[in-house]
C-alpha cells in the first residue's frame, strides 16, 4: 500500500491561482498604490524635502514592486522596463520629447485663441522646480505602471493577446484612467472623458507603438510637470509654479478649474497623435508576423 502524501497539489494550486492574469494584476495594483500612498503620506509630513524624497522614493519602489510580480507571479520577463541605463534614458527622453511638444502645441494654441494669459512670476524657483518634478515623476512612475503596466498587460493577456485583446486593453484601461480623475477636485463628466481620450488613449497607444513604459512614463511625466510650470491646474490639483496661468473664455476652449485637461484642444491632438502611434504599431505588428512566416516558411 502506497502511503505516500502528496505535499505540492496545495502549493501548486496556489502558484497557478497567483500565475493567473487576473491574479497578479489585483496584487500588482494593490501593492503599488498601497507602497506609493504610504510614502506619499510620510513625506507630506516631513515638509519640502520629505515630500520631494516620499514622491520619488514611491516611484523607485513601485518599479521594483512591478518587476517582482511580473516575474515572480506572471512568470515574465519585463523587456518593457528594462533596467539598462542607456536604453532607460533613450526611451524616457523620447517620451519627454513627445510629451513637451503635446503640450507646447496645446497651451500655444489655447494662448493664440485668446484662452490663456501666462505671467512670468516665479517664487523660490528652485524649490519650485524640484517639488513640481519630483512629484510629478513619482506620480507619473506609479500610475504608468499600474495603468499601462499591470492593468493592460494582464488585460490583454486575458483576451487572449493579437488584434482584439490589445483593442480591449486600451480601451479599458483608458476609460479606468478617466474615471480615477473623476475623484479629483473640479472634475466632471466631460473632463473625465476628455482625461480617458486625450491621456488614457494617448499613452496606451504610445505603449502599443514602442512597448516602452520608459517612453510613456516620460511622455507622462513631461506633460505633468510643464503644466505644472507654467501654472496650470494638473486635473484640478493647481500648485506654485514658475508662471501664473489665467484661463479666458469657455471651459470648452480652457479647461476651467481643471486644468488644460478639459480643453477640446488637447483632446483633439491627442487622438490625432494617437492615430499616428496606432497605425505605426500596427505596420510594426504585420512587419514582425510576415518576418515569422518567412523564417517558418
Amino acid at each position: 500500500m502506497n502511503t505516500t502524501i502528496d505535499t505540492t497539489g496545495a502549493p501548486s494550486r496556489l502558484r497557478r491561482t497567483l500565475a493567473h492574469p487576473l491574479s497578479w494584476m489585483l496584487v500588482g495594483i494593490v501593492a503599488i498604490v498601497a507602497v506609493d500612498a504610504v510614502c506619499t503620506a510620510l513625506g507630506s509630513a516631513l515638509g519640502t524635502v520629505g515630500t520631494i524624497l516620499g514622491a520619488l522614493l514611491g516611484g523607485v519602489l513601485s518599479i521594483l514592486i512591478y518587476r517582482l510580480v511580473m516575474t515572480r507571479l506572471a512568470g515574465r520577463s519585463t523587456p518593457e522596463l528594462t533596467l539598462v541605463p542607456r536604453r532607460a534614458a533613450r526611451g524616457a527622453l523620447l517620451g519627454a520629447g513627445i510629451g513637451a511638444a503635446f503640450i507646447g502645441t496645446s497651451v500655444g494654441l489655447i494662448v493664440v485663441l485668446g484662452g490663456y494669459t501666462i505671467t512670468w512670476q516665479p517664487i523660490d524657483p528652485a524649490r519650485t522646480v524640484a517639488v513640481v518634478v519630483a512629484v510629478n515623476i513619482g506620480a507619473a512612475v506609479v500610475e504608468e505602471l499600474v495603468f499601462r503596466g499591470v492593468a493592460f498587460q494582464a488585460i490583454e493577456r486575458l483576451a487572449g493577446g493579437g488584434v482584439a485583446g490589445q483593442t480591449l486593453a486600451l480601451v479599458l484601461t483608458a476609460a479606468f484612467f478617466g474615471g480615477a480623475h473623476m475623484l479629483n477636485p473640479g472634475a466632471t463628466l466631460w473632463s473625465g472623458i476628455a482625461i480617458a481620450l486625450e491621456a488614457g488613449v494617448l499613452t496606451g497607444a504610445a505603449f502599443l507603438w514602442s512597448r516602452d513604459l520608459w517612453l510613456v512614463i516620460g511622455l507622462h511625466a513631461t506633460w505633468n510637470i510643464l503644466e505644472g510650470l507654467l501654472g496650470i491646474a494638473v486635473s484640478g490639483h493647481r500648485d506654485a509654479g514658475l508662471s501664473i496661468t489665467v484661463a479666458h473664455g469657455p471651459g470648452i476652449l480652457t479647461g476651467g478649474e481643471f486644468g488644460l485637461e478639459a480643453s477640446v484642444i488637447p483632446v483633439v491632438l491627442s487622438l490625432v497623435l494617437s492615430a499616428a502611434m496606432l497605425r505605426a504599431a500596427r505596420k510594426r505588428r504585420k512587419a514582425l508576423q510576415q518576418g515569422i512566416e518567412s523564417f517558418t516558411a
